[in-house]
Parts: structure tokens; sequence; C-alpha cells
């Protein structure tokens, strides 16, 4: 029953999807401010608790190496789906940001579920609710997005963000460095929801201790 009440309240807010404005902004800001809106595919949905900023100007992103066939999405206009195939296995999911031209996009780390979790358990093949979404390529299995989803605009869907729910409060967003990576990991561009059970890996303490009110 709870999970019938989660998709009826998702389908109230269908119209609630972020407007491209939202997306024109520096990644860094998107990327904080993504933290408590909701990723839906389908029947299933999800709270974002983490998400990481890349931006041309440093290596780890891909738009790094300038306009190709496969980066062309990153510097399209701001509010498409960028996916992915990491290491060939799984299917990542971003949303694209800054101004059109400009190669930038906040990859989506981990979710709380909040729809659908008897599909995702039986996508993931495990059970545990902290288990379904708690990685980039967890969530993306877990919400059945895959590759066909690249360029889609986020407001239309398949794969749509929605803005946080009316009267929620802002949530404590904390900061850290990204990743799986080994180029530009220094960057603190990481952020993820304050105390939530649900991030990929735990943030270090001195991200939590800098944890402020996102705006």
């Amino acid at each position: 029953m709870a999970a019938t009440r989660s998709e009826a309240r998702l389908r109230r807010r269908s119209q609630a999807a972020l407007p491209r404005s939202f997306y024109e902004r520096p990644v860094t800001v998107v990327a904080r401010a993504l933290i408590g809106c909701v990723l839906a595919h389908g029947d299933c949905a999800g709270l974002i608790v983490e998400t990481e900023a890349y931006h041309q100007s440093e290596p780890a992103c891909h738009a790094y190496v300038g306009y190709t066939e496969r980066t062309s999405t990153l510097f399209g206009p701001p509010g498409l789906a960028y996916v992915y195939r990491s290491y060939g296995i799984h299917a990542l999911f971003n949303a694209v940001c800054e101004p059109e031209g400009v190669g930038a996009a906040v990859l989506v780390r981990a979710l709380q579920p909040l729809a659908g979790q008897a599909l995702m358990r039986a996508r993931r093949g495990v059970s545990a609710e902290l288990a379904l979404c708690s990685g980039p390529g967890k969530l993306t299995q877990a919400l059945g997005i895959e590759l066909a989803a690249n360029r889609c605009d986020l407001r239309e869907g398949p794969v749509r963000v929605l803005g946080r729910a009316d009267g929620a409060d802002s949530p404590r967003v904390a900061a850290g460095p990204r990743i799986g990576i080994t180029k530009a990991a220094e960057l603190p561009w990481r952020f993820a929801l304050a105390g939530s059970r649900y991030l990929s890996r735990p943030l270090p303490a001195s991200g939590l201790a800098r944890a402020r009110h996102a705006r």
C-alpha cells in the first residue's frame, strides 16, 4: 500500500518537472540544488541524495577532450539527459547543465527509493532497500534507465527530474571530493544529503561539518 501511495503522489507531481532555467546555472550550483529533487522513470522513482559535478575545464569530465560524437550531448541544451556506458557494463545518468556550448553535467550517484520498489528489487536482484540505488550504476539498473535515454528532455521524459515537494524544507547538503576517479579528484564537487543512509559511500567528516542549507 505504501508504494501505491508514493506512486499516486508522483502522478500528482507530474507537472512539476524542473524548468530549463534550473539547469542553465553553474554545474556545481545545479549539483547541490538537485539534492532533494526526484528522479523518475516509468513506475519507479527516487529522491536524489548524492550527486557529482563535472565541467569541461577539468580532466575528469568527458567534455575535457572537446566536442566529439560521444560528448555532443554534453555540449547541447541544458536539461538533457546524458547517459553513457561505464566500463562496458553500467549505464550512468547525468543531467546536462550550463548554457549550450559549454560541456558540463551532473552525475546522479544515489537515490532513496520512493516508488516502484518491488520492480527495483526484481531488476537488481537484491531485497535490501538501502542497496537498491546506492550507486550510479545501481540506480539506473533499478529504474530501468538505458542508453536509449541519452539526449531525452528531462522535462518531458521518459526520464524526468521533478522539483522538491511544495513546502519541503531545504535539505542540509554536505560536500566533499568526488570518488571513483583519478583525475581532478581533489575538487570538492560531490554533494550529498547530510545524514542520509542511502549514499553510495559516506562523506568525510569534514564535509558533514560544513553541511549547510542548499540555496
